[in-house]
């Protein structure tokens, strides 16, 4: 997180307010995006955790203003430096998508054009954007292959998609991302087909990035080893809605809402061998067309009292410096220990 001197307040360079993004389906009316405010310092990361189907995608979707048809987002604001995406016109967001802001998406092997090389694909993204040379276009994507952690970059510009490993395919997406020297970068689980030495190098090499050009990333990830290395902030996504947020630290060590409980609890750890298998979340994620006024979580929560039931889905309530979680029966803690009441 960016160290605040002099009562100095962090910039916010990214700010969701009350985004609503909305699909019809033949079941129903689905949001995927339900109400979600979010903000993004300057330099810092913000993750996005949760299960698979919370949401988290189409969020990044909604900030590039990708979400497919028949998506469409039907509430709320996404400021960029002060001025509202939504608002925007189709050339000006394709100005600000892969220039201002950029996104690396989980799968590369999908990410590449197969028939174009290294070189070229990386080329294309900044001539895109930039008056530059061929020459001059070439040696600046040699130079970001290299940045990237891209051993022989010089080789790597000469080769295809399918010459390359799931790691240096990561790692030459990240360089397309990061070419233009974008002040926010979006990553939706940019480690989860790689092995944990790749992981790890991986992540390195993005915080050395962050820390050397002052990017501001929202990293979305269901894994919590990953957001407790790399985020200063963390958003928990269940259903669609935004159901605690605090700083990393307070929220892996007192997490307030059941869900949040649930997944640090369910997460595998060194310090647990031999305790038998892990818990599990009981019960599985609502369709989302279903859903009703309660809490979404309501059906799986280990402290759902009638008062869950009877009131609509719960607001975001303070719990101190910058942690705010939606529950009507929050978690207790003393200390570090975490107990159901």
């Amino acid at each position: 997180m960016p160290i605040v001197t002099g009562g100095t307040v962090p910039e916010i360079i990214l700010r969701l307010e009350n985004v609503v993004a909305e699909f019809t389906t033949q079941e129903g009316l689905i949001r995927p995006v339900n109400d979600v405010s979010l903000s993004l310092e300057r330099g810092s990361t913000l993750a996005l955790t949760g299960e698979s189907g919370s949401g988290k995608t189409s969020i990044a979707l909604c900030i590039l203003n990708l979400l497919p048809h028949p998506g469409r987002i039907t509430g709320g604001r996404i400021l960029f430096r002060g001025a509202d995406l939504l608002t925007l016109g189709s050339e000006e967001i394709r100005r600000i998508r892969g220039r201002e802001i950029a996104v690396v998406f989980q799968d590369p092997a999908t990410g590449l054009n197969p028939v174009l090389s290294v070189g070229q694909q990386v080329e294309e993204a900044i001539t895109t954007h930039l008056d530059v040379s061929k020459r001059e276009a070439k040696a600046r994507s040699i130079e970001v292959l290299a940045h990237a952690g891209l051993p022989d970059p010089k080789e790597v510009v000469k080769r295809y998609p399918f010459q390359l490993s799931g790691g240096m395919a990561q790692r030459v997406m990240l360089a397309i991302a990061t070419a233009l020297d974008p002040q926010v970068l979006i990553l939706d689980e940019p480690t989860s087909a790689l092995d944990v030495t790749v992981q790890a190098a991986i992540l390195e090499d993005l915080k050395r990035l962050q820390e050397r050009r002052g990017t501001s990333i929202l990293l979305i990830s269901h894994d919590l080893g990953v957001v407790a290395k790399m985020a200063s902030d963390v958003a928990v996504m269940y259903a669609g809605r935004i159901v605690e947020q605090a700083p990393v630290l307070p929220l892996f060590d007192g997490p307030r809402h059941p869900y949040t409980w649930s997944l640090l609890g369910s997460r595998p750890r060194l310090d647990r061998a031999g305790m038998g298998p892990l818990t599990a979340i009981r019960g599985n994620p609502p369709a989302l067309h279903e859903l009703g006024e309660e809490c979404p979580f309501l059906d799986r929560c280990p402290k759902a009292t009638s008062v869950c039931r009877i009131d609509p889905a719960p607001p975001l309530s303070d719990f101190g410096y910058r942690h705010s979680a939606a529950c009507y029966n929050p978690m207790y803690h003393e200390g570090s220990a975490v107990e159901v009441a």
